[in-house]
């Protein structure tokens, strides 16, 4: 690998490149008016970039924003286009650069549908739209299915459900009026000449059809985002695509209101690097980072032209760094007592959840690719003999067995030797899953999805080939988003905290010296990526997953505690209470453990019944057990006010109350210090304990933020956790600032400090010229393995300080080259950073 930074993955010259981000997720409840209230707090904290979730104009109602329907226009619900300009113009004026969330590879189909005037107009004129080239819709000649009835169609009809009824401007400005079909509080628009038939020939006479919303999984005609059906994919690798639906943000970039962009999803897109190309040279190379969630030994395609992800890749590695590799086998013989699953056990439990969402909620995207495998070799003689049956199977296995999310193989052009490489891997490990007369069904799959020559026909110039190609790539990220993001993290629960997006709970633990390898390679390949350790879609804050960590220092006593639990828990513990819920339930509480108690009943309870359904073994989103999950969620809520549960919690929590801290700042400042542009997710400067969505997108309380860092910067003193993480935040960010050319550049480096501590963290951070700052974090903290040890010590372990006088970030204590013994170096808790103050 070159050491050499790759200078297409930098903004060009005259772009803003950020320091520190701070995301900020907008609602129609905290709009732009909202955010330009925080300006000077954001400042005064450190940052240099405001981050905002998307802000063009979603469907109705949305608190996301990721369901965009009109990409002309900033969303009104979150002040307009001038609110947005005023926002943008004010943050410049503090200093604050803006960068702004897009979602390039879909779009929504709200309800009402007119919302969306492009869908609306491909439904209404079908083939004959002007925008029926925008969407990933491939019908084969029949109309664009829309399972969105709550009953069969020939119910529907015979309860008179279906009204024909008169659209006026009033309901929808900006359509002519007209006569539409309606169902409940969906519109629909007819095709000329329809409106006077009578109503089974009406529908019957439609570019859509509407039908039960049961045969979505098995009918669908379009691509869809994931297995959301109000989400259809769009055609950005059309060039009139890509300028129509990206022509407002390109607009206020040129305008300079836009300082940088996060691409959503770009797993989606049918070729991401052309996708890229064509977003640099239209935004004149705007500092632009992506969400792409990369495996353990993946690397990002260098091709890319982009400054890097957004950072799932630092969180993976942050969380695994924090956990006690050595507890591997008693929690996941604590684990055993409780679900019958085994440490072994992983890989087949993401094999088996991906195999169900490929039956299941994937079907349709499955059999597309299998018809489009089988008029391939339908089209050649000596393929002719290869089954349906069999390119369906041999399909399912390949996906299955892919390693990581996709590969990225443009139809026409050379295969990478890594791309060959991932899919031969694939392919080895689908054929021992195949029985031996499917054998032959993969090799032909194989081969025509890696472009080799095969049969006899000029097969690779068939738009079937090239679609079965796109289409594989795209399925493939669908089926581990869904099968292990959504499915085997919420099975497997050996440590909850390593089911993060973005991890690998294969990789119990990683070391210090894996972590400096990943370190090193991003400040000579990506010095401008981004890193995280919270976002909006993660499934649990970094504060839970750092406490959660604590669990790997004694496993022995979480296991204690846990046959406590069970014991006073043993008279309200319904006998039907799953196993692997059971352990989500103690370790979601033990983690979600404030200075202030337990979690809220309500937000357990929402948080559970989330979880179960999202495991799809006992409940689900669509047929809920409606019984067992009260039975669970009363069992949660009993644990909570059980006073017997709640000492116990509260002494585990107590006698881990420094271990917590400093696990928690030790995350923080290893993140903050790492290569990158370190982005903060909102509220997560200070203590916030957060689970998955809607839960980690709670509203924030930025005034009392504010008064707080006003008060610790008056005094200088943190007593609290919460404090003390704000205290140190502040800290690193404004740090970053100041030294931009050290943390987010080219011209950084990442240098590992020698230490005699196997636990020690130890590297620093400067330039060419030499180091500027050290960061220190202890992952053992005050005792070894096993049950808690009563006094704070390091075992004499020490580090080697550079040549330099050394300040303390945090302290303002000095400290002077040479080794040092860490029981001198760390003061409250295992965690330091350290600045040059003079070389003399």
């Amino acid at each position: 690998m070159s050491s050499q930074p790759a200078y297409d993955h930098l903004p060009l010259e005259g772009k803003r490149r950020p320091v520190n981000t701070y995301r900020l997720q907008l609602t129609p409840d905290f709009r732009f008016e909202d955010a330009a209230g925080l300006l000077d707090y954001l400042q005064n904290l450190g940052v240099t970039d405001l981050f905002l979730s998307p802000i063009l104009q979603a469907a109705p109602g949305s608190t996301h924003g990721y369901n965009v329907v009109d990409h002309s226009r900033v969303s009104e619900d979150l002040g307009g286009e001038e609110a947005f300009i005023d926002l943008a113009t004010r943050a410049h004026e503090a200093g604050l650069g803006v960068v702004v969330d897009i979602v390039p590879n879909h779009m929504a189909t709200p309800k009402p549908i007119y919302y969306n005037r492009q869908m609306w107009s491909v439904l209404r004129y079908g083939p004959d739209s002007p925008f029926a080239k925008w969407f990933d819709i491939d019908t084969g000649g029949d109309p664009l299915l829309l399972p969105i009835l709550g009953k069969p169609i020939g119910k529907v009809l015979e309860d008179g459900e279906l009204e024909l009824v008169d659209l006026d401007a009033g309901l929808a400005p900006g359509l002519e009026p007209q006569r539409v079909l309606r169902y409940y509080d969906h519109v629909f628009p007819l095709a000329d000449g329809t409106a006077d038939l009578p109503l089974e020939v009406l529908l019957e006479s439609q570019n859509y059809r509407l039908a039960y919303w049961e045969i979505t999984n098995e009918e669908l005609n379009y691509r869809r985002f994931f297995d959301v059906g109000s989400l259809v994919g769009l055609r950005v690798e059309d060039p009139e695509v890509f300028e129509a639906t990206h022509a407002k943000i390109f607009d206020l970039v040129e305008r300079g209101f836009i300082d940088g962009l996060r691409i959503d999803h770009s797993d989606g897109l049918a070729n991401p690097a052309e996708y890229f190309s064509r977003l640099r040279k239209a935004t004149g190379g705007l500092w632009t980072v992506t969400e792409k969630i990369l495996a353990p030994d993946e690397e990002l395609p260098p091709s890319w032209q982009i400054a890097g992800t957004t950072g799932y890749d630092c969180a993976f590695r942050i969380g695994q760094l924090g956990v006690e590799p050595r507890a591997a086998l008693p929690l996941g013989a604590l684990m055993r007592r409780l679900t019958g699953d085994v440490v072994t056990d992983y890989p087949a439990v993401v094999q088996q959840a991906k195999r169900e969402v490929l039956e299941t909620s994937l079907q349709t995207e499955l059999y597309r690719l299998a018809n489009l495998a089988y008029t391939v070799c339908d089209s050649d003689i000596r393929l002719r003999d290869t089954s349906f049956r069999a390119l369906r199977d041999s399909l399912t296995a390949l996906i299955v067995a892919m390693p990581q999310y996709r590969t990225y193989f443009v139809p026409g052009e050379t295969l990478s030797s890594s791309t060959e490489a991932v899919l031969a891997t694939a392919g080895a490990a689908a054929r021992d899953e195949l029985p031996p007369e499917r054998h032959d069904a993969l090799d032909i799959l194989l081969a025509l999805l890696m472009g080799k020559p095969i049969g006899a026909n000029r097969v690779s110039e068939m738009e079937e080939l090239a679609s079965l190609q796109i289409g594989f790539q795209q399925v493939c990220g669908a089926t581990t988003a869904k099968g292990v993001e959504d499915t085997a993290f919420y099975r497997w629960t050996h440590l909850t905290s390593l089911c993060e997006v973005g991890g690998e709970p294969a990789f119990f633990s990683i070391s210090p010296e894996e972590y400096h390898s990943w370190a090193k390679q991003m400040q000579e390949q990506w010095p401008l990526g981004m890193t995280n350790l919270s976002t909006h879609d993660s499934k649990r804050s970094e504060d839970v997953r750092a406490q959660m960590s604590i669990i790997s220092r004694y496993p022995h006593d979480w296991a204690t505690l846990v046959g406590e639990l069970r014991k006073v828990s043993l008279s309200y513990r319904p006998a039907t209470l799953q196993g692997a819920i059971e352990n989500l339930i103690y370790q979601t509480v033990g983690a979600t453990w404030s200075p202030d108690g337990p979690i809220e009943a309500e937000r357990l309870k929402e948080y559970i019944r989330k979880s179960a359904r999202e495991q799809k073994q006992w409940t689900n989103w669509v047929s809920p057990a409606d019984d067992l999950e009260r039975e669970t969620l009363e069992f949660a809520a009993n644990l909570l006010a059980d006073p017997l549960a709640e000492e116990l919690f509260e002494g585990w929590f107590s006698s881990n109350r420094e271990e917590i801290l400093g696990a928690i700042l030790g995350a923080k400042a290893l993140q903050l210090m790492s290569p990158g542009v370190a982005d903060t997710y909102q509220g997560c400067e200070t203590l916030r304990y957060s689970l998955v969505d809607p839960d980690n997108r709670r509203p924030v309380d930025f005034a009392a933020l504010a008064k707080l860092l006003s008060r610790l910067d008056d005094t200088g003193e943190s007593a609290s956790l919460r404090e003390k993480k704000l205290r140190l935040t502040a800290n690193l960010l404004r740090l970053r600032r100041e030294l931009p050319e050290v943390f987010a550049s080219p011209e950084g480096t990442y240098q590992p400090l020698p230490s005699t501590s196997s636990s020690l963290v130890a590297f620093g951070r400067g330039k060419s010229a030499g180091l500027q700052v050290l960061c220190l974090v202890d992952l053992d903290g005050p005792s070894p393995l096993g049950s808690k040890a009563s006094p704070r010590s390091w075992h004499n372990a020490g580090v080697v300080l550079p040549e330099g006088s050394w300040i303390s970030v945090f302290s303002g204590k000095h400290f002077s080259a040479g080794e040092i013994l860490l029981d001198d170096l760390f003061a409250e808790f295992p965690v330091e950073v350290l600045r040059l103050g003079s070389t003399s």
